[in-house]
């Protein structure tokens, strides 16, 4: 197994073929620093070229997610170094939601503790999101006289309902993971004792199975949200036959054999055979 790369504000963990990518400052409950920001960059791009990892999990360490931009190095640290201050700017973006909602593996959000302003962006730029009963969900930029920026204000109407987004972005309410669960902000809650079972359960299910079949399949997904019917349709065409072109098992053509003519594969009850 290769070694994997040390950060200062990232800790990366390998179990089986699911990769922890770790907001490691819990002493500021995982406020993004300037320096997590490019770190996170970098875990990333290593996570989706890295042969081992099927899987990617976002999570925070010391019992919190991510408690949102750590203010003070944000905007202070660089106030008077403009080039600094854009660099990071866009670091900041591009892990939390460029590189998340395209990265190449399936990826899941694990959260407990905090989840506040900032820390939105990439729970809903991944593919799965996992929270504990009592997580702590908040959109608290109503409360400092400012709007929820950072793409946060978009990212949350792509996930939420309009009237739950509207809600806790202008109340700045909290609302708990349970909450979450309920108005599908995340697939499911569970007890916090329990996440990190939960999160491997999905996380084991998603290795089984084929990783081209599951990248172009979460694409596809993504992308037809905002088409119309005869854009789908044409889209759909071709991703189907993007993946036969790039599949050694021509994109389903293995399967189909071991189900109509060898009779070994029942698609409702698991994985088939791969090469």
């Amino acid at each position: 197994m290769s070694a994997v790369p040390t950060y200062e504000t990232v800790k990366i963990e390998r179990d089986g073929a699911t990769t922890f990518c770790i907001l490691n400052r819990p002493e500021k409950r995982n406020a993004m620093s300037p320096q997590l920001h490019l770190d996170m960059c970098e875990a990333l791009d290593w996570a989706a070229e890295d042969d081992e990892t099927r899987v990617v999990v976002v999570t925070g360490a010391g019992g919190h997610f991510c408690a949102g931009q750590d203010l003070k190095l944000f905007f202070r640290a660089n106030e008077n170094d403009p080039k600094a201050f854009r660099k990071t700017s866009i670091a900041s973006q591009a892990w939390r939601w460029d590189k998340l909602s395209r990265h190449p593996k399936p990826t899941i959000a694990m959260v407990h503790g905090y989840c506040f302003g900032g820390g939105f962006t990439p729970v809903i730029a991944c593919d799965f999101a996992i929270a504990a009963d009592d997580a702590t969900f908040g959109l608290s930029e109503v409360n400092w006289g400012i709007i929820p920026g950072g793409l946060v204000a978009w990212a949350v109407t792509q996930i939420m309902n309009y009237r739950d987004a509207i809600y806790y972005s202008v109340t700045g309410e909290r609302f708990s993971g349970k909450e979450a669960a309920a108005m599908k902000f995340v697939n499911k809650s569970v007890p916090v004792a329990e996440l990190r079972d939960a999160v491997m359960s999905l996380a084991r299910n998603l290795e089984a199975k084929n990783p081209l079949t599951v990248q172009f399949t979460k694409e596809a997904i993504r992308s037809v949200r905002g088409f119309n019917e005869d854009q789908a349709l044409d889209y759909l065409d071709a991703k189907i036959n993007a993946l036969k072109h790039v599949d050694p098992d021509k994109g389903g053509d293995k399967a189909m054999k071991q189900f109509l003519d060898e009779k070994s594969f029942k698609p409702g009850l698991g994985e088939y055979k791969r090469t």
